[in-house]
This record gives C-alpha cells, structure tokens and sequence, in this order.
C-alpha cells in the first residue's frame, strides 16, 4: 500500500507540474488570462502529490515496511523513533522526496500570495519557472531517485541510518532548515527570470521578493549553524567546520546571497547594479543545484555526502541548462540593464556596496575553486588532489577581515558622497569602541597579530551597528527597531559574536591526549590538569539496548561529571565516539574517549579547552533574529506594486531618505 500510495502521488506531481507548464504557456503566448489563472489549480496539485509521497514513505519507515528497497536499506526496527522520521533525509531517494516537498510548499505560498495577480505575465512566467524546477524533481523521482521500489523478498530487519547520524536530536532539525533555505532561493530566481524574459527590469519585482529571500538566507543560516554545532557535538575533535565539500556546498549560495541583500538596496535606492543583482540572485540558485550535485552525486568524500548515484548527471545538466539560460538572458537584455545613474564618489554608500559585492564574490570564488579543484584535476587528469584546511584558512581569512572593516564603513557611509567632516563625526565612536576592545584582548591575554586585528575590527564594526541601533531608537522608540535598516544592524552584531568566536576559538585551543587511570600509578595519574582545569578519570559503566550499545566513562572536571561514550550500533562495525560537551560564556571543555576504558582502569582521552564557542550559536540565534525584524517594514516603508512596469533604463524616485538605510548584512 505505501509504495503503490507513494508511486501514485510522484506520478501526480509530475503530471501536474508538466500540465502547469503547458497550461502556463499556453496562456502566456495566446494572452489568455484564465489559463495563467490555473497555476493556483496545478499548484495545490503539485503540493497534494508531494505530502501523500512524504506521507507515505514516513508511514513506511514508522511501520517498518521492508518491502520498500529504501526503508530495507536505511530503516531499523530498532531505530529510536526521532531518528526513524528522520531517516527519511539520511539517504538519498528520501531527501529528493523532502526537498519536492519544501518546493511544492513553496510554490503554493506564492500562487497564494498572488493569487489576485496571477494571470500578470511577470507573475505567470515566475511560476512557470517554479513549475520546470518541481518538474525536475518530480522527475528524479520518477527515475533515477526513486524512494518506492519494491523487493520481491523483504528482510525480516534493515540496517537503520548510519551511526553518526542517530546519536544526537541536531540532525532532525539541521538538514530540514537548510533545504528550507536551499530550495526557497527558488522564489527570487524564478522572479529574476520572469523580468528578464518580460523585459520588466525596474525595481518593482525586487521590493517583493525581497522578503522571499530574507526567508530563505535565514534558513539556511540557521541550517548552517546547527551543522556546525552538531560537527562540534558529534564527530568529537573539538571543531565545528572542516571546509569539507558538503559544508562549502552550503556556504557559497549563504555567501552570494549575503551579496545580493546589500547591492539590491543600491537598485531600490538609485536604480543600479542590476546586472549585478539578476546575476546574484541566478548564482544562488545555480550554486544550490551545484550543492545538490556535490552532495548526492558521490563525487566527494564527507561524512555529510550521499552515495554514489545515477543523479549526478541529471543534476550537472540541470545546473548546466541554469547557467546557460541566465548568461544568455542577461546578455540578451543587456541593453535595457544600463543604468543612467552612477557611482558619483568611491567614498559613498553605492561605492562601499559595490566593493562589498567584489569581495563577497571573491570569497565565493576561492571557495568553489578550493571544492571543486580536486574534482577537475580528477577528471582531466586522473589523479585526485587534495585541497585542505590550509588553503581555505590563508585565502579566506583576509577576505573576512576586509568584510569586518566593510561592516564598520557601510553603515556610517551617506549616498553619493561623503566628506572627511561626516566620516570623522560618524566612525568616532566605532573607533573608541574597536580601541577598547584591542585593549580588553590584551589585558586577558590575547596574543598574535590575525586574531587581536580580528577583535579591533570586530569592536569597530560592533561600534558601527550599535551606533545606528542607538540613533533609531532615539528617533522613532523600541518600536523603530523593526525593519530591515536596523534588522541588517541586529544580524551584524550576530555576525561579529561568530567572528570573534572563530578567531578565539581557533587562536587560542589547548588540546591534550592522555591515559588516565581510576587508581594513580607511576606513569598513570587519575588527574591531569589543561589550561587551568582539574580533570579526573572516575570510571566506567556499560548499558546496552535494542538501539545500540555504550561504554560510559564518568570524569570529573572542576567538580563536574562528564560521562564521554563509546557507541556499537547493531549496523556499525566500529565503535563511534559520543563527546562530553559543556559550554559556558568563556569556555568550552571537550572530552572524548580515544581507547576503551580497560578491566585495569585505565582510558585514553582527548581534552580540548576552547574559548569563546558559545557565541557561535549564540550570534546564530542573534542573526535569525535580525533577520526576522528585517523582513518586515519599519514605519518609513511606503509599498511599491511589484507588478509594475517601470519606463526601461528609467532610474527610480528617490525615496525619502532614511538616517541609514541599510539592508540585511550590509
């Protein structure tokens, strides 16, 4: 009954995205409005066929339907039930079924949000795009990634997920919130394409979707920094990001649509960058298939990645076929792009958002060359290179403190021209600010060059935020603080806590292996001491369950018990290694175990002493919060009919100025 339900409702999706499709164009080339009016039809079709396949493929591995060649492979009678519903998006079929849902979820939010314009040719056009993306989905599943095969002979039990990705609640939450940010960049790029090919370049299409893409760069941050915190939790050595493949798969359409929230204020405001932000915006998408290729295609290694499949060419095609028509409709239209404004100084806001973009677009850069290079000397050479921390840390790590000295500049940088009179006034304070924080970072101790010019630009730009933040709420109270002008100033403060945390963290680690022993023997103490704390081995216990099986050791540290383990799940061969993990708001104490408690007493343990890892998560959560307030207007905000067809290469009206209109991140 599941597969035959499942089966069933991959058929409705497919057959109802192709009918959109045809309906659409049909409607747009013979200008008949009922027609474009029936995308909201296809629509909740589309959404219908995608929740009964999720539905169904759930039922199957809550009942333990074997018959299921995907709920055999992955799936477990003795799999606890949180990791059984996400057991889902632990393998590959079932993660193309999960992100078909999100994408059907939001093409129906947009046929409804639009549900009084539909049978606009903007509008129409940008759900015909949306339909040819559910369409290709719809389709994987249909070959390649089918989740509903059927086995003639079902095993009696499966193997359940792989071990590290069911000993920590992170990963029910992590993966659905990066496909949420992954798959709502769909919105924005199905707009972008529907004004290339209307031709309706104004702004007006941007004030709508900007919100669209708040929505979704908040998702994937929040994707992003739960990875991470699940990488620092789980894997054990004491880290929480590893440049590895699927982690960069992830952070380069983060970094291209930081890049297009602050150059689309510049279009909003006087017209320009549009090439910038049309191709911004396709990069973005293109770069999400392109994460999708690394991860489910079995070109790269990762704890992260999938196996080696038959989609990887369908998805390299499709990332293809992206690229081929943005470059080709941007360059069709690149006549009515030109803008007839210009930047009037480099010292102004326009000109602090176009070296933004040049460096965001550099990051990017080094980041994919760094990804795929080891894949593109594979294929044109047969011989795999490795490209490793190193690389990433010596080419980004400038990079980032050029962002945190462009986080300080921006915010207090007027439109068209500033004078050395405004820039004084307005960057004294951020530079008190930065001074104090060197300062502080000495007296405690802090030493090197990278990472005390990290914490002076760290202040300088904190300086700058909490500046704006101050002036707002002077003017216009509490209530000012809505909007994406002081939003973008909350999520900049979330940015530098996860700055200055990273160049903390990694200065100033302390690691240590070590045996210890319950009973201290000449060459084994039962207490050692690193970076100032007491740690003693007590002991060690063993439970087992249907699930698994665990050694638990009990060491004190500063009187606290930490109890690191050991895990054999039945499908494992090895044993996997569950860290003991406390955070403060200065510290974090990692403890896991590198050999077995022994029937003599003794244990091999690592120790790491990190500062500062807290504000990670911490300036993730300040981040999604910033991000909130600026996806809704502050009081200044006048709305803009997105549907409108401004006069081509016409710059916009200015609008009222604001103290410092800034958009998310800028």
């Amino acid at each position: 009954m599941n597969a035959a339900l499942g089966a069933g409702a991959v058929v409705l999706g497919f057959v109802g995205s192709l009918g959109a499709i045809l309906t659409l164009a049909m409607g747009l080339r013979s200008q008949r409005p009922e027609l474009l009016r029936m995308s909201r039809t296809y629509a909740y079709l589309v959404l219908g066929g995608a929740v009964v396949a999720f539905a169904a493929m759930e039922r199957a591995l809550i009942t333990r339907d074997f018959s299921l060649k995907f709920v055999a492979e992955h799936g477990s009678t003795a799999t606890p039930a949180l990791y059984n519903v996400a057991t889902l998006w632990s393998a590959l079929e079932g993660s193309i079924l999960l992100w078909s849902l999100v994408l059907a979820g939001y093409v129906v939010a947009v046929v409804t949000k639009f549900r009084s314009r539909l049978e606009d040719p903007l509008v129409a056009w940008a759900m015909l795009t949306m339909f040819v993306v559910t369409l290709f989905f719809f389709g994987l599943m249909l070959g390649p990634a089918n989740p509903f095969h059927t086995l003639a002979n079902p095993p009696i039990d499966g193997p359940g997920p792989n071990p590290l990705l069911q000993n920590h609640p992170l990963m029910a939450f992590h993966p659905p919130m990066l496909y949420l940010g992954y798959v709502g960049f769909t919105v924005p790029f199905a707009f972008a394409i529907a004004a290339l090919v209307t031709g309706r370049l104004g702004e007006g299409w941007l004030v709508e979707t900007r919100r669209w893409t708040i929505f979704a760069w908040t998702f994937l941050t929040i994707g992003i920094v739960l990875g991470a915190w699940w990488s620092h939790e789980v894997l054990g050595w004491g880290g929480y990001w590893a440049w590895d493949p699927v982690e960069n798969a992830s952070f380069l359409p983060w970094l291209t649509a930081t890049a297009y929230l602050h150059s689309v204020m510049v279009q909003e405001r006087r017209g320009m960058l549009r090439v910038w932000n049309l191709s911004l915006l396709c990069a973005t998408f293109a770069l999400t298939i392109l994460g999708t290729f690394l991860t489910r295609s079995g070109v790269v290694d990762s704890v992260h990645a999938f196996s080696e499949s038959a989609i990887g060419p369908m998805l390299l095609g499709f990332f293809g076929l992206i690229v081929a028509v943005t470059v080709g409709l941007v360059a069709w239209r690149g006549d009515r792009l030109r803008s007839p404004a210009r930047i009037d100084s480099p010292v102004s806001r326009e000109g602090a958002f176009l070296l933004n973009n040049i460096v965001f677009a550099a990051f990017a850069f080094v980041v994919l060359l760094g990804t795929v290079f080891p894949l593109i000397s594979e294929a044109l050479n047969d011989d795999r290179v490795t490209v490793g921390v190193p690389y990433f840390e010596r080419m980004t790590m400038p990079i980032g403190l050029l962002l945190l000295f462009l986080m300080a500049m921006a915010p207090v940088l007027p439109w068209r021209k500033a004078s050395a009179e405004t820039l004084r006034t307005r960057l004294l304070w951020p530079g008190w600010v930065g001074t104090g924080v060197l300062v502080v970072a000495v007296l405690v101790g802090a030493r090197g060059l990278a990472p005390l010019l990290a914490f002076f630009l760290a202040g300088f730009a904190a300086g700058a935020a909490l500046r704006q933040l101050v002036l707002a709420t002077r003017r216009q109270g509490w209530r000012g603080l809505v909007g994406r002008t002081n939003g973008g100033m909350v999520v900049h403060l979330g940015v530098i806590m996860i700055a200055v945390a990273f160049a903390a963290s990694n200065a100033y680690q302390v690691e240590r292996d070590a045996r210890l022993c319950v009973e201290a023997t000449p060459g084994c103490p039962s207490t050692i001491t690193v970076s100032g704390h007491e740690i003693t081995y007590l002991g060690s216990s063993t439970d087992t369950t249907a699930a698994r099986a665990q050694v638990t050791a009990q060491v004190r540290v500063d009187g606290k018990v930490y109890e690191p383990a050991l895990q054999q799940f039945p499908n494992g061969s090895q044993q996997i290694g569950k860290p003991s993990v406390r955070n403060t708001l200065r510290t974090s104490i990692l403890l896991s175990i590198t050999d077995p408690p022994t029937s003599s007493g003794t244990i091999g343990l690592k120790v790491i002493v990190q500062p500062l890892i807290v504000w990670l998560w911490i300036g993730g959560a300040v981040m999604a919060i910033g991000s909130a307030m600026a996806a809704f207007p502050g009081k200044r905000r006048r709305p803009t009919d997105p549907t409108s067809a401004p006069v081509p290469g016409a710059a916009p009206p200015e609008p009222e100025p604001e103290p410092v209109p800034v958009g998310v991140g800028s």
